[in-house]
């Protein structure tokens, strides 16, 4: 499977080699890095650990491959973009298998990923086609004070080079949501995975391999963030950074200069009920929003404001279906399973037992096996508490009760986060008062927040990130418009 078959050549022993001039390759360094299954807690891959000499070259040829690649012509560059998503659909057991081993993702949602991941690129190829293949045309009379003596012809062109860091959590998707858009726009694209998920990102990446893109145009670097990051994120030779994290997407931002930034950097994600919502539609929300992969999304919902009035009739139907969800390995499809890391797990443990110390309501017993923490409810929770306002990333949920819409919009707000929220009521005028009055980038209406369609805008306030994510909104994003005026010696309408 992993590493086998078509996927032969990409490693060498047992270490993964990188990408770069159309080449699987092994690091001068002559080191590796470690990805840990987080359900074994042992060593399952390893990856090269590469130079910065080794990233440098893989940029400067990238800025030569994209100049290059830019008078490709743009139905070519749809075909080999569909070319890819078909190779991808198709080996997506092998790298379905990697997302099980290296980040616990529950087996069936590893194989949804992947082909979610397929249609976004052939979805990418298509919107690519139309949106670049339309320009503008402007006549300078329509502005006071002009005769017509100028035409003004508008198009979009590519970046350069654009570098794509996807998080752990969607190491496939995620990526494939930033090589897309920039390949089909007509840029070169340098990957730097996540250490963790970083197998199925360079799995992914043989997929475009395969497909036939001009060497040099794709490069996937791997290796340690402290050794490398910084010198990939202040390269001179980067155009465009588009990337999906956590805090660290801030000091990138502080560091980057003048370029192009698509972040999105997480969230707390507020779920705020009303009296006339369903309820059982509000639980099976909760549910599924909070402990989907184990709450390691960002779009999680990540704190539930519920008036006094329904909250006991809320958490005791929330409480039931935590009952009723599966803990244990990703291979079993288990809806609860190992988050990330130890350190995750740490984390998360120590905003439960913050909660614990100032008087939250355990809705369930705190169990934890190694890196899998069993599912949670934290009802009475309180604004001095850390858990309600940090991000745990894990399958623990606080319940804050309030006494007024208006009481639930202002803890909303107070967030440092502002990525997405959720409204349940009945009432669509309420709903429309309460998404206007949230300070976030999206407001889903009776339903848990998501991410998806991929086609659809995704953004953040605030901390939440920079710039509009989105298959339409990334390929405007990595292009820039570029005008030509065509001057004439008189009015061209006089000669009517």
């Amino acid at each position: 499977m992993a590493g086998n078959g078509v996927f032969a050549e990409i490693i060498d022993g047992d270490v993964f080699k990188f990408y770069s001039e159309g080449e699987w390759k092994n690091s001068s360094s002559g080191k590796s890095v470690s990805i840990i299954n987080p359900t074994t807690r042992k060593t399952q891959y390893k990856v090269q650990a590469c130079t910065q000499e080794e990233v440098n070259k893989a940029i400067e040829n990238a800025k030569s491959a994209q100049k290059l690649w830019a008078k490709t012509p743009l139905w070519k560059r749809a075909e080999l973009l569909h070319k890819a998503a078909a190779i991808l659909k198709e080996h997506k057991a092998p790298i379905a298998e990697c997302l099980v081993k290296e980040i616990a993702k529950p087996a069936k949602d590893a194989v949804t990923e992947v082909v979610r991941s397929g249609d976004l690129v052939s979805y990418c190829a298509e919107e690519g086609v139309r949106i670049l293949g339309e320009g503008k045309f402007l006549v300078s009379d329509s502005f006071p004070g002009n005769e017509r003596t100028k035409y003004c012809l508008t198009s979009k062109i590519p970046l350069g080079v654009v570098l794509a860091i996807p998080p752990f959590n969607y190491p496939v998707n995620l990526a494939v949501s930033k090589i897309a858009p920039a390949l089909i726009a007509g840029n070169s694209l340098v990957l730097k995975p996540p250490t963790q998920g970083a197998v199925a990102a360079l799995h992914m990446v043989h997929c475009f391999h395969l497909a036939g893109f001009p060497k040099s145009l794709i490069s996937c670097v791997t290796g340690k963030g402290s050794e490398i990051g910084d010198f990939l994120t202040m390269h001179p030779g980067v155009n465009c950074i588009s990337f999906t994290g956590g805090d660290t997407g801030i000091a990138i931002s502080k560091k980057a200069g003048m370029i192009p930034l698509q972040m999105e950097l997480g969230g707390k994600d507020a779920c705020i009920v009303l009296e006339d919502a369903d309820l059982d539609l509000v639980a099976a929300n909760i549910v599924k929003g909070g402990f989907s992969y184990s709450g390691q999304r960002c779009t999680a919902v990540k704190v539930v404001l519920v008036m006094e009035s329904i909250a006991d009739a809320i958490v005791e139907k929330v409480k039931a279906k935590v009952a009723k969800l599966t803990v244990g390995p990703p291979e079993d499809d288990c809806d609860i399973t190992p988050v990330v890391s130890e350190s995750s797990a740490n984390f998360i443990e120590g905003l439960v037992m913050d909660a614990k110390q100032k008087g939250a309501t355990f809705c369930q017993e705190y169990k934890r096996e190694g890196y899998l923490i069993w599912p949670l409810l934290l009802d009475n929770v309180r604004p001095d508490m850390r858990i309600a306002w940090e991000e745990p990333f894990g399958p623990v949920l606080p319940v804050i009760r309030i006494s007024s819409v208006e009481e639930g919009i202002h803890h909303c707000n107070a967030s440092n986060f502002g990525l997405q929220g959720c409204v349940f009521t009945r009432d669509i005028n309420k709903a429309m008062l309460i998404s206007d009055a949230m300070e976030t980038g999206t407001v889903q209406i009776n339903s848990a927040p998501a991410r998806g369609p991929d086609h659809f805008p995704f953004q953040g306030l605030k901390d939440s990130g920079i710039g509009s994510q989105g298959i339409t909104n990334s390929i405007n994003m990595m292009t820039k418009i570029k005008s030509t005026v065509i001057n004439l010696p008189t009015p061209s309408y006089t000669l009517g």
